[in-house]
């Protein structure tokens, strides 16, 4: 995955003090991210994540899965 769009899917992430008590969420959602995770690792399909949160696109779940990597790489995350 190129920088560029690495960056691109990393702006769909918010982390605000004021939603959420500040856990990142998918922008513009009170969707966390560890929501999305939970989910993924329940064995639910792509599909059926948007099925179930129709906020969603598949960029925004791509960017939550990005978002953990980051963080297991234990790196500081600039958003």
């Amino acid at each position: 995955m190129k920088e560029n769009e690495m960056r691109d899917l990393l702006k769909r992430i918010s982390v605000d003090p004021d939603v959420c008590h500040g856990k990142a969420c998918i922008a513009g959602t009170r969707i966390m991210v560890s929501v999305i995770l939970d989910n993924l690792a329940e064995g639910k399909t792509i599909e059926e994540i948007l099925e179930n949160y129709p906020t969603l696109t598949k960029e925004d779940i791509r960017a939550a899965i990005l978002y953990a990597s980051y963080l297991t790489k234990e790196r500081v995350i600039n958003l």
